[in-house]
């Protein structure tokens, strides 16, 4: 397992969930809720970034449930193509990572509209901690780097 933290990324249309890591990656927590607007999100997302040192970005990757690009996986890597400009990018599957963070809001008795922030962070959370999971047992890094 590489020593250091990790930004989670849920890349959404109308905001983006951010979770970080411990230095030594064995637990994700949320962190905030960026909003989504092209001027400001990644500078938001790096400031982050900064504050917590992290050695790279996981951003999830929405694939469809049989394994294939959709539009949303394509805003995505636009997406961490912009934040590899700043540090090293690896790319994760996120299939059902939205839907998992929901029900676990349900089950603590909170409704979708009143959450929709909280889920994206919670989303992050679940795209980081799978990736840290998979690294810790695997011994090799998750998911592909941005150019893979």
């Amino acid at each position: 397992m590489r020593s250091g933290r990790r930004l989670g990324i849920d890349v959404g249309r109308a905001r983006i969930g951010v979770a970080v890591c411990d230095r030594d990656g064995l637990i994700a927590t949320p962190v905030e809720t960026v909003r989504r607007h092209a001027a400001s999100d990644v500078a938001r997302i790096v400031a982050i970034a900064d504050e917590y040192e992290v050695l790279e970005f996981v951003v999830g990757l929405p694939l469809s449930m049989s394994g294939e690009d959709t539009a949303s996986t394509a805003d995505a890597r636009a997406f961490a193509d912009r934040l590899a400009a700043h540090r090293p990018v690896r790319l994760v599957d996120e299939r059902m990572s939205t839907v998992t963070a929901q029900r676990g809001l349900h089950q603590a008795g909170r409704n979708t509209k009143n959450s929709r922030a909280v889920i994206d962070q919670a989303a992050a959370v679940i795209i980081l901690q799978h990736a840290l999971d998979h690294e810790r047992s695997s011994g090799a890094p998750p998911g592909a780097t941005l150019r893979e």
